[in-house]
């Protein structure tokens, strides 16, 4: 602003007001502490993968907030049907410190802080932001588990607020990891939530990430908080300046629990096995078994389309688990329980054969990963296709077949 044409009275006014004004700004802005609080995982599949929020403390007031991005509300019309189509917003919520630690404390789950090194000029500009994005036309967003979740709205708001002042200083070779990698490393304890991951989310998953998308993962991002920089305003110094543990618990011994998908569908695979070897010998075919067992391979194939075309997931997108458990496998079912069988559906056990090969191909070559726990399904899948393909016709006349 310049000047040179106002009377003396009013430029010794504006620059006396200009001063008290910034003394009182950079004085204000002192009173406010900004930490990341990142959360440990808990028991339940909704919170395996812990989680980030943003504490807001304004030591003059006593004032202790925390904003939250990984809240939606239970109330919202057609929830579960939102929730699986991935038209559900989230939202960004607010409560006070001490409640938001009471639940971690009652559910004992470990929460840590990272208090930031930030200028009042920034600090100004964060608390600004965040008031502003709470406001009810701002506070809901679609959320996206791996590009838009509680963890990357806060990096994002970092990048908003600090702009060029902020350098991540991300690894120059960091160890290569795929999405799903990044996943088994938290569902790992929860063997068939993690079976039923891998057999919803598709090969475009198996792509590595970058540093900047692992951030998706709260343990992540608080690392990456951990190594980041601020620039360009003054002496370069450390993002966070004081790591804090607020909550710390024993580490609970995970248990081996008998009954997951590695142990049940090998003895599942057993078992069909020596029905199939029982059934070559009596010449009996058993087909109320391969009836249920093609039954739900198509339900499964079904669920797989629904996820694939008519859902908003971009993870659920080309997922190859649908060559083996296919909705079509729904039909040669209901074929199954007719006394006369078409002849196409011979030929339909031949496609069904080919088709769990090719998709040991597609796991071979690294085009999708699949659970290891589908080994056993495949090999059924191999053994009853090739068994009634060849046996079909023969064994059906056999009054007990």
């Amino acid at each position: 602003m310049k000047f040179s044409f106002m009377p003396p009275q009013l430029k010794k006014f504006l620059l006396t007001y200009s001063f008290i004004y910034s003394t009182i700004f950079f004085a204000s802005a002192q009173d406010y502490q900004i930490s990341l609080l990142t959360c440990d995982p808990g028991d339940q599949l909704y919170s395996a993968f812990g989680h980030s929020a943003i504490r807001v403390l304004e030591r003059q007031t006593g004032q202790d907030l925390v904003f939250n991005y990984g809240t939606f509300d239970f109330n919202t019309p057609y929830f579960y049907v939102k929730f699986t189509q991935r038209t559900l917003d989230y939202m960004l919520s607010v409560s006070t410190y001490e409640r938001f630690i009471a639940e971690y404390n009652y559910h004992q789950r470990d929460v840590r802080e990272q208090v930031l090194d930030l200028s009042p000029e920034q600090i100004e500009r964060l608390v600004d932001f965040l008031q502003i994005n709470y406001r009810p036309q701002n506070r809901f967003y679609r959320y996206d588990f791996f590009y838009d979740n509680c963890a990357t709205r806060i990096r994002d708001v970092m990048d908003r607020v600090l702009g060029k002042q902020l350098d991540w200083n991300e690894e120059q070779n960091p160890e290569r990891k795929t999405f799903r990698n990044l996943i088994d490393e938290y569902v790992y304890p929860l063997p068939w939530a993690d079976f039923g991951i891998d057999l919803a989310l598709g090969s475009v998953i198996d792509v590595n990430a970058s540093e900047r998308e692992k951030q998706f993962l709260p343990d992540y991002m608080e690392a990456a908080f951990g190594k980041a920089l601020i620039v360009g305003d003054g002496p370069t110094r450390s993002l966070v300046k004081e790591n804090k543990v607020i909550l710390e618990f024993p580490e609970r011994q995970s248990q081996m629990d008998l009954f997951n998908p590695y142990i049940l569908w090998w003895v599942f695979a057993i078992l069909v096995m020596a029905l199939t070897y029982f059934g070559f010998k009596k010449k009996r075919l058993f087909i109320g078994f391969d009836i249920g067992f093609f039954t739900v391979l198509g339900l499964l194939g079904f669920l797989i389309t629904m996820l694939w075309f008519f859902t908003f997931h971009s993870q659920t997108k080309y997922n190859w688990n649908i060559l083996w458990a296919f909705p079509g496998h729904l039909i040669l079912a209901i074929m199954l329980l007719r006394k006369s069988i078409p002849a196409w559906v011979k030929k339909y056990l031949l496609f069904a054969l080919i088709s769990a090969n090719i998709g040991l191909v597609f796991w071979v070559f690294g085009w999708q990963s699949f659970h290891p726990s589908i080994v056993p399904l495949l090999l059924v899948l191999i053994l009853r296709t090739n068994f009634l393909y060849y046996n079909l016709e023969k064994f059906r006349l056999n009054p007990k077949g």
